[in-house]
């Protein structure tokens, strides 16, 4: 791959947005495609932005002529874009990442497949079927839609016992992925770059804590054991080299009390949890991502010592004054209008001590 000079994104979004202002900084442009590109967080930074729907299979081919290479900042782009866009240009993450990242249950048949633990899982399409699903279950569980659910949304605590029939009928999906709830220790999160050629470079780990089913809080790099760290990388790297990944993976794993790690879900896209190498790393998801994706290689993904990145949802947009006059406070507010409860409206870094 040649060394590309314009970056087009699919989607409009915050990590559209940071990718933009990265990719700046390496003296690249971008193109934002989304059908909300005007006033965007990400249009509002980029160079150029075309509003249009992602099954305009005109705008899409005038869109990918226009760029050297494209990604999305989400995963919920159709598969099938990337299949369009691949024809004129290297597409990231590449068809078959982004549709396996779009449903639950692929994505955790593809870990167990690769010797991944994963929390024990049933597909669930029918009431039938889930009623089966719980009494092998015999305990407590969630009940999530296989598409399109994040930030908690698309999900049910259920039982063993309980009624299958009201469950599957109010749920309101039938693809959906029974899993056992597990008591975890903590969550964390790893995020591997991956050139076309197949070369990667990890990011140190992160540590998640989560209020409501939304992340609220990351310390990095997570203070485990090196072989822990080990271990979910090479999980990760595994995942992604079986997808023949284009650009950046991020998979989160839950930790038991006992040290075992098991697959969560995983993003084939920067992640609110790496938003602390902005500051905290040689070289910030953002930066690696334009990197791999402008031909340039992986950087160096060194941390400078350990960081905390608090989420901003719009329920706390009154602490902004007290973070703006804060010393080593790194505040970054994503252009968007409306300040709606859970609603991500930014994020603060700042450097832990050593002590």
């Amino acid at each position: 791959m040649t060394t590309a000079r314009c970056i087009g994104i699919l989607g409009s979004g915050q990590l559209g947005r940071m990718l933009a202002i990265a990719a700046a900084q390496l003296g690249l442009d971008t193109h934002i495609y989304a059908p909300d590109a005007a006033a965007s967080p990400a249009a509002a930074v980029a160079s150029r932005w075309t509003e249009a729907a992602y099954d305009d299979l005109a705008a899409l081919n005038d869109f990918a002529a226009s760029v050297d290479v494209v990604t999305s900042e989400f995963e919920n782009v159709p598969a099938g874009v990337m299949e369009q866009i691949a024809v004129h240009c290297p597409a990231s993450p590449g068809e078959a990442a982004l549709r396996t990242a779009q449903h639950r249950v692929a994505e955790k048949t593809l870990a167990a497949r690769l010797g991944i633990g994963t929390p024990r899982f049933w597909p669930v399409t029918s009431a039938a079927g889930l009623r089966s699903a719980l009494a092998e279950l015999g305990g407590d569980g969630i009940l999530k839609t296989c598409r399109l659910g994040y930030d908690g949304k698309g999900q049910r605590r259920v039982a063993s016992g309980e009624d299958a029939s009201e469950i599957f009928g109010s749920f309101g999906s039938d693809d959906a992925i029974l899993e056992e709830k597990i008591d975890f220790a903590f969550e964390i999160s790893c995020l591997v770059a991956r050139t076309q050629d197949g070369r990667v470079a990890h990011f140190p780990v992160s540590q998640n804590s989560h209020e409501n089913g939304i992340l609220a809080r990351t310390v990095a790099p997570a203070n485990i054991p090196s072989s822990l760290a080990d271990q979910a990388r090479q999980a990760t790297a595994a995942i992604a080299d079986e997808l023949n990944l284009f650009g950046v993976l991020a998979v989160e794993f839950f930790v038991t009390s006992d040290g075992t790690l098991l697959f969560n879900e995983m993003a084939p896209r920067p992640h609110n949890s790496f938003h602390w190498t902005i500051e905290g790393c040689a070289s910030s998801q953002f930066i690696q991502l334009a990197r791999v994706l402008a031909g340039l290689g992986c950087g160096d993904t060194s941390a400078y010592g350990r960081w905390q990145m608090d989420n901003l949802l719009g329920q706390h947009m009154q602490q902004v004054p007290d973070l703006l006059a804060s010393d080593g406070v790194h505040l970054h507010l994503y252009g968007k209008p409306d300040a709606r409860t859970n609603r991500k409206m930014g994020h603060a870094t700042r450097q832990l001590s050593e002590s």
